[in-house]
Order: C-alpha cells, then sequence, then structure tokens
C-alpha cells in the first residue's frame, strides 16, 4: 500500500488538529529523551563490562587470596 504525498500531508493535518502542535511537541521531546538515555546507558554499560573482565584478570607478581582455606593436618595423641 503506497501513500502520495498529498495522503501523507492530509494524515499529519488531522493529528495536529486532534492533538495539537504543543502536545506533539512533548511528545517528541519525550521520545528523544527516551532515546538519549538509552544510548548513555548502552555506553556505561560496554564500559562497566570491560571493567568487570579486567577484575578478573591476574597481575604476574600479585598477591592473591586463596579460594579455599589450606588443609590442616591434625597431631595424633600419644595418650591414646
Amino acid at each position: 500500500m503506497h501513500f502520495s504525498v498529498m495522503q501523507l500531508a492530509l494524515i499529519l493535518g488531522i493529528i495536529i488538529l486532534l492533538f495539537g502542535t504543543k502536545k506533539l511537541r512533548n511528545v517528541g521531546e519525550d521520545v528523544g529523551g527516551a532515546i538519549r538515555n538509552f544510548r548513555s546507558a548502552m555506553k556505561e554499560g560496554h564500559g562497566e563490562s570491560d571493567e568487570l573482565h579486567d577484575k578478573d584478570k591476574i597481575i604476574e607478581g600479585e598477591a592473591t587470596k586463596p579460594t579455599a582455606a589450606p588443609y590442616k593436618f591434625k597431631k595424633k595423641d600419644d595418650a591414646k
């Protein structure tokens, strides 16, 4: 289904009459703000994922905490 320029202009005119230019401007600003926030969140998300991967890397000679407690040998009692 193809629309001509005249039909699109008529539809736009009806929308402007129904909602008014001020309402349409506010809707446009809200949509633009949402897109900007989404893009900035996506950029921040990429930075955080890189930082998480960098924390997993171990630098040679760097002291690390053991993941499990070392095994302690029990002494045998001679009295038994």
